[in-house]
């Protein structure tokens, strides 16, 4: 059997539980004018132990259907993101 697709991509959502919605870019010249097109596609990917974040870099395989739209599973964290980075406005306690 062969090996399953697999695709490197960023973690741009992770609001759900045990699923991330991973970015993943891909880079390539046209075959006529020769311009760099850059074409990105959003998977939807399982995360059973909900440790990936936003911004975190991954690697993601493909597997059996999980779900209506989820069909990857993150296989490992690549980079992890700047933990500062996560921190939104409703986390911060105000200054006053």
């Amino acid at each position: 059997m062969g090996e399953r697709k697999t695709r490197e991509g960023v973690v741009v959502s992770d609001a759900m539980q045990k699923t991330r919605v991973v970015k993943i870019e891909r880079v390539y010249r046209h075959p006529r004018y020769q311009r760099v097109i850059r074409m990105s596609k959003k998977l939807k990917a399982h995360d059973e132990g909900n440790q990936s974040h936003v911004g975190d870099r991954v690697i993601i395989e493909e597997t059996r259907p999980l779900s209506k739209e989820k069909r990857w599973r993150i296989r490992s964290i690549v980079t992890r993101a700047n933990p500062a980075a996560r921190l939104t406005t409703s986390d911060t306690v105000p200054a006053s």
